[in-house]
């Protein structure tokens, strides 16, 4: 019983210096209440907007990088027309798709916002992660805005920036 005691210990403290597998990534980005059908026959303006995002950038050398947390924001800046969104799909540095965040039409009601945040976690977009888009809205609304706001700070150094979205059509 002695060397059970003994044994005990090591086992929980290499079982503890396991590294932990990781996670899938968790998608930030509640629809509920937000689904909305579409006509074929609709008179609304389609639109496809580029979003560059950065999950990571590059610091002192190529060969080190620096996490950050990024939030997609997607504003309605219209004070009187609902806008739709088809799809918001995610993208690493290669242009391969990572996620479908918005897969059915989702509406945003006049000056209303709906943000996407991925986590400092997830590196998978990389340095040069980007977002694509797609949009309808009445011909006399505004253009939907899309910002990327990406930020991470550690100890007393903090470090934010900003991209527009660039529309694409």
């Amino acid at each position: 019983m002695k060397g059970f005691h003994l044994i005990l210990p090591v086992l929980l403290f290499f079982g503890a210096c396991k590294e932990k597998e990781a996670a899938p990534p968790r998608i930030n980005l509640d629809l509920e209440g937000r689904k909305a059908i579409l006509s074929a026959n609709d008179s609304l303006e389609s639109g496809s907007t580029y979003l560059a995002l950065y999950t990571q950038i590059y610091q002192r050398s190529q060969h080190h990088t620096y996490d950050l947390t990024s939030t997609v924001s997607m504003r309605n800046i219209s004070s009187d027309d609902t806008i739709y969104i088809q799809r918001a799909d995610f993208y690493d540095t290669h242009g391969v798709l990572l996620r479908a965040y918005v897969k059915e039409p989702i509406f945003l009601a006049p000056l209303e916002t709906v943000e996407i945040v991925i986590d400092e976690k997830d590196k998978s977009g990389g340095t040069g992660a980007n977002f694509i888009i797609d949009w309808k809205k009445k011909t006399t609304c505004h253009d939907p805005y899309f910002q990327a706001v990406m930020i991470s700070t550690t100890g007393q150094q903090g470090l934010s920036f900003t991209t527009e979205g660039v529309r694409r059509d």
